[in-house]
């Protein structure tokens, strides 16, 4: 009779280092208790289960074999034969009567059972359901079969760990983790973030920005893959979304719904544009973001290597907005054309700084508001500035977009 109650505490123990169920932990060890079932007394095709008693500290096997008739299984050699010959044979698949392809499994006696056989055990047997066995009760197991027995129990840990830790980050998708950068590889940071490690790809890094090993970072989940070892957890510090969330962090405002950011556009390493929004009129937008003496914009800042950030009240008047987007440059005005095209007339001591360095400015201008903007002096309009027309991109926030079309119709 085997030691239950230490066996129990054993998962539980184990559980809870790995962050798992205790229940997951006791499937792995009945799995790995039928591996070497079969692997000491059974035969290698045989499907068997194994089930602990924690009340009697008993240990029962049965053999598992499903119902089978010909839609699912294949019976004759000569079938086997056409399969090679490259004559596929269709079968009535269902009762619907699709046919498929694709070949279906041999019988096999040690895992299939006949439904004629099996309605003499179950009168209401299901076609595909799977009938249990009773086997002879074991406990002792030769070498061979305890190796098996602990190469399934880690796999079946390894498996419930990689569940666990997948779920509990696709919860997190989209939100700020904190890590410590564990090495660099070809460009590529790997950070361990606690139970993961997680990769920041050299794509999704701040241009410019250099990490060094034991730092302590914090990071954009980009998205949570599947991989045969463990989840992949794709990180960035470059995604727009990076620096909106981290004003999350900072603002309570944004937390409480008082303030929203509708609109952000980035050129990361750089410099960032952000169009901020009251839902009351007692709170300014602005000044929630910015903070007292520029603490909390200042937080942010540092957090992204001394990256430039422009913070804009945002206004479903296109004209005002597109005029607000181009600060710091003060826009005379703002002349709407169709298709989603606009010109901005400006003095001419202004035509630098609406335009920017290499055109900076009025490209994040055209991708925080969504519209192609042509920079004009007031005083020349028919002149086409170099470096003043930028094309709208897609805006990574929200709804912005949409509130303008809207109130253009």
């Amino acid at each position: 009779m085997m030691d239950l109650k230490n066996l129990k505490r054993a998962a539980d123990q184990i559980a809870q280092e790995k962050n798992i169920e205790p229940e997951a932990v006791i499937n792995a060890v009945e799995s790995a208790i039928a591996a070497a079932y079969r692997k000491e007394y059974g035969k290698r095709g045989e499907i068997i289960k194994a089930e602990l008693n924690f009340k009697t500290g008993g240990l029962k096997f049965w053999q598992i074999k499903t119902a089978v008739d010909e839609s699912l299984v294949r019976f004759t050699e000569e079938e086997i034969e056409a399969e090679k010959r490259g004559t596929k044979s269709k079968v009535e698949a269902n009762e619907r009567g699709t046919e498929i392809d694709e070949p279906l499994p041999l019988y096999n006696p040690d895992r299939h059972i006949l439904m004629e056989e099996a309605k003499k055990i179950k009168s209401d047997v299901q076609l595909g359901e799977d009938l249990e066995f009773p086997l002879e009760e074991r406990e002792e197991f030769g070498r061979i079969a305890s190796q098996a027995a602990k190469q399934v129990i880690l796999q079946k840990l390894r498996e419930a760990e990689r569940e666990s830790i997948r779920k509990e980050y696709q919860n997190k998708e989209g939100e700020i983790l904190s890590g410590v950068v564990q090495r660099i590889e070809r460009g590529n940071v790997y950070v361990d973030l606690g139970r993961a490690t997680g990769i920041l790809f050299y794509n999704e890094t701040i241009p410019g920005e250099h990490y060094r090993i034991g730092e302590r970072l914090r990071f954009y989940l980009l998205a949570v893959q599947e991989e045969t070892r463990m989840p992949g957890l794709i990180l960035s510090r470059s995604h727009p979304k990076f620096v909106s969330k981290l004003f999350e962090l900072e603002v309570p405002e944004i937390h409480e719904g008082l303030v929203e950011i509708k609109a952000i556009a980035r050129e990361a390493g750089s410099r960032t544009k952000i169009a901020a929004v009251s839902k009351t009129e007692n709170v300014d937008p602005i000044g929630s973001l910015v903070g007292q003496r520029g603490t909390r914009v200042m937080a942010v800042t540092n957090e992204l290597a001394n990256e430039k950030i422009d913070i804009i009240e945002y206004s479903d008047d296109p004209e005002k907005f597109i005029a607000s987007a181009l600060s710091p440059a003060k826009v005379s005005s703002v002349e709407i054309l169709p298709r989603r095209e606009a010109r901005a007339f400006l003095p001419e001591d202004q035509l630098s700084l609406a335009i920017g360095k290499g055109g900076q400015n009025v490209r994040l201008a055209a991708k925080l508001t969504g519209w192609k903007i042509d920079v004009r002096s007031q005083s020349r309009p028919e002149i086409v500035q170099e470096g003043g027309i930028a094309e709208a991109a897609i805006i990574e926030a929200t709804e912005n977009t949409k509130s303008i079309e809207k109130n253009e119709n």
